[in-house]
């Protein structure tokens, strides 16, 4: 979005949630949001491509609070959220991360989130967009486990850019640098209580910020732009484009309920010889078994640039015949090209393969290529621990 756009206005009202968080957005220069799990969240602050430049380069810093966290206790919180995913979790200890994909009866994805394992008996599940806390509720109440799920008053933040470590250095201390990528710890700041993880929906270093105690937004967020001015942070939003570059997929629009993992390319986190039962474990067998029908794949699209990308999926079709759709696209100024992701029929997902994208402005020719076009960022170099 850039300073002169035409896009619509929201209404802020009582019936959406504003994060702990609104107040100073607004300060800082947030000129636009969207509702994402019943919670504003801004999506520009002026120029989202000056914003992917500051989180290629520096460091960024979200408010993401509409990663409303679903927590699950009790003595059989394991085996629960177990059943819940089909990703084997036995190796996950209290302080790990996990990618997760939630899988109903027929295998079709509920949602993608982070799993957290803050003690034994205690976990969290950072979602995408959609009323998953709903979906974890019906299923505990006829699972015959003693199990509790709730929404706790935790509101992240997300700290994303390639200087990321060292302003978690600064705030934290040097274990911020020893932690190791998907992992977690609990720490309070100046008596703000947090937890704090090795992950990101950047594709770059990056770390999120659990505020366990809402009551302190304003004092957090302005604790980590003053520890970040050395190094050039700045207040951006979740980039649609770094994410696309990264392969970093976007519930609703890259996902939905209509797709299983192996769609999505996330068939490696299915375990059928895992200990515990799962949700759609005898759909994803059969799915696994005859091989999917789509495939979720990266594209290179010609013509002018597609600054605003795409706000609708755009059919994608091969000699005349409609073959799946684009779930997301935009120009990349790295590569300066125009890149996306499409859902298509299998026959179609072949590197080099040619489509035509039927837009809201003609027709477009574009490729099959080989993505993600930037690999995550995981590893902390060495001149940065130093």
């Amino acid at each position: 979005m850039s300073e002169d756009s035409n896009a619509p206005l929201i209404a802020i009202g009582p019936r959406v949630r504003k994060s702990p968080y609104f107040d100073a957005t607004l300060r800082y220069g947030a000129v636009a949001f969207t509702v994402y799990n019943h919670v504003y969240m801004p999506t520009s602050y002026g120029d989202n491509v000056r914003d992917y430049w500051s989180l290629v380069n520096d460091v960024t810093l979200w408010d993401v609070t509409c990663q409303r966290q679903i927590e699950i206790s009790g003595p059989d919180a394991f085996r629960f959220i177990q059943f819940l995913t089909p990703r084997d979790l036995s190796k996950c200890d209290v302080g790990q991360c996990q990618y997760i994909v939630l899988t109903d009866e027929n295998g079709g994805i509920i949602n993608d989130a982070v799993m957290l394992r803050i003690e034994e008996n205690l976990f969290w599940i950072s979602p995408g967009d959609s009323d998953v806390l709903l979906w974890i509720k019906g299923v505990s109440v006829n699972s015959d486990m003693d199990v509790n799920v709730i929404e706790p008053d935790v509101s992240p933040l997300q700290l994303q850019g390639p200087k990321s470590p060292l302003v978690a250095r600064d705030l934290f201390g040097d274990w911020a640098l020893e932690l190791k990528y998907y992992r977690l710890k609990e720490v309070t700041l100046n008596g703000i209580p947090l937890v704090v993880s090795r992950t990101g929906w950047s594709g770059e270093l990056g770390y999120e910020l659990y505020l366990r105690d809402g009551q302190y937004g304003d004092q957090l967020w302005e604790r980590v732009m003053d520890a970040g001015k050395p190094y050039k942070i700045a207040p951006t939003t979740p980039s649609t484009l770094r994410s696309i570059e990264g392969g970093l997929l976007s519930y609703v629009s890259d996902i939905t309920l209509d797709d299983n993992p192996y769609v999505i390319g996330m068939g490696k986190f299915v375990d059928f010889d895992q200990a515990g039962e799962f949700i759609g474990k005898a759909a994803l067998q059969k799915i696994n078994a005859a091989g999917p029908q789509r495939k979720l794949i990266g594209v290179e699209i010609d013509g002018d640039p597609l600054h605003d990308g795409n706000d609708a999926f755009w059919t994608v079709s091969n000699d005349s015949e409609k073959v799946g759709h684009v779930t997301r696209c935009m120009y990349s100024p790295r590569l300066k090209k125009n890149i996306g992701w499409a859902n298509v029929l299998v026959e179609y997902s072949s590197i080099g393969t040619g489509l035509t994208l039927t837009t809201p402005h003609g027709e477009r020719q574009a490729v099959v290529c080989k993505a993600p076009w930037f690999p995550a960022q995981i590893k902390i170099p060495d001149d940065l621990q130093g």
